[in-house]
């Protein structure tokens, strides 16, 4: 979706770049932990679940101080988290739309493409080197551990759900610790609750290196297992959905 095309939905030109650049950080650092772990022959390969679980909460603290400006989002479910929670703006002067949701949307896809590339760019010379296609795959997307489409949604739910309670709570109950609390929260839910599927948690996150997989001439690549791809993105959706409504009850 172009810029003007986004600025007819009526979202100022800094909150739609906010959240490109905002999430763009999060996936370079996210994606580039996991080719740090996986990838041949690289400083931090071998690293562990553990150290991929820190690379995304920290990836997320560096993206929510980037893209202050738009709310930091930098994920769908959050973004219709806040929608079915009753609130009133998305950021300050950003009423709750659908115009304005899509608009959040796109830039975050747009971001999440924009830094698996740049992530991709940084370990070229790995992702050259011979490996298995689904290691090199699993750099950029999540995939099940045991592929049960049906209870790998529900875990994709479960995980979201509670990404986004907490978020919505923490805006109820201020701490101080602003990006600090959500980015470790993400890392309790990657080391709790990562081990089925790889916690997408965000259809941004998937979606956007799945692509850029799909599009990149990495050799040896692979398929970019799009008869899964559906999963890590309903999933998180209706789990920022649920939550958002649960919120109102709570």
């Amino acid at each position: 979706m172009h810029t003007q095309a986004l600025l007819s939905m009526g979202v100022p030109t800094t909150i739609i770049v906010s959240e490109i650049v905002g999430t763009a950080v999060l996936i370079l650092l996210g994606v580039g932990v996991v080719a740090n772990v996986l990838l041949p022959d690289t400083k931090g390969a071998g690293g562990g679940t553990l150290m991929i679980n820190f690379g995304w909460g920290l990836g997320v603290f560096a993206g929510v101080y980037t893209a202050y400006a738009s709310g930091a989002h930098l994920n769908p479910a959050v973004t219709i988290g806040l929608w079915t929670s009753g609130a009133k703006e998305f950021a300050p002067g950003i009423p709750v739309t659908l115009g304005n949701g899509m608009t959040y949307v796109a830039a975050q896809l747009v971001g999440a493409v924009v830094g698996a590339v740049l992530a991709w760019s940084a370990y070229r010379p790995h992702y050259d080197r011979p490996a298995d296609p689904a290691v090199k795959l699993g750099t950029f997307a999540t995939g099940p551990a045991i592929r049960d489409y049906g209870r790998n949604l529900i875990t994709e739910t479960i995980a979201t759900f509670i990404l986004v309670l907490v978020i919505v709570m923490f805006g109820k109950t201020p701490s101080g610790l602003g990006p600090l609390a959500v980015a470790l929260l993400v890392v309790g839910i990657g080391a709790s609750l990562g081990g089925p599927t790889g916690y997408a948690i965000n259809p941004a996150r998937d979606l956007g290196p799945r692509i850029a997989h799909a599009l990149l001439p990495i050799k040896g690549k692979g398929a970019s297992d799009w008869a899964y791809a559906w999963v890590p993105v309903v999933g998180p959706l209706l789990g920022g959905a649920l939550a958002g409504l649960f919120t109102q009850i709570y």
